[in-house]
């Protein structure tokens, strides 16, 4: 099992996508898992079989990385969905 932390910490959107590759290419060739902790949400959906998503430390969602981006909760805690509804109607 290969764990990284914030791996594309500091990359820019070139060598996140060459650091994708690589990620891709070591599990594929070598067998291993991937757990990754990223804050890239593109990154993450786009190389996840399973996403699990913390909000201060308490799961919020969990699926297919398709299930987790149409998850309100989700939307909500990283995109700032229903922040809008909640000005207007103060």
């Amino acid at each position: 099992m290969l764990l990284l932390d914030e791996p594309s910490s500091g990359l820019d959107a070139r060598e996140t996508d060459e650091l994708a590759s690589t990620l891709t290419r070591v599990v594929a060739d070598h067998g291993v898992s991937l757990l990754l902790v990223e804050h890239d949400v593109e990154l993450v959906l786009g190389m996840s079989d399973v996403v699990h998503v913390l909000d201060f430390g308490v799961e919020i969602s969990a699926g297919s990385p398709a299930e987790v981006r149409r998850d309100p909760a989700v939307r909500a805690a990283y995109l700032g969905a229903g922040q809008d509804e909640e000005r207007t109607s103060a």
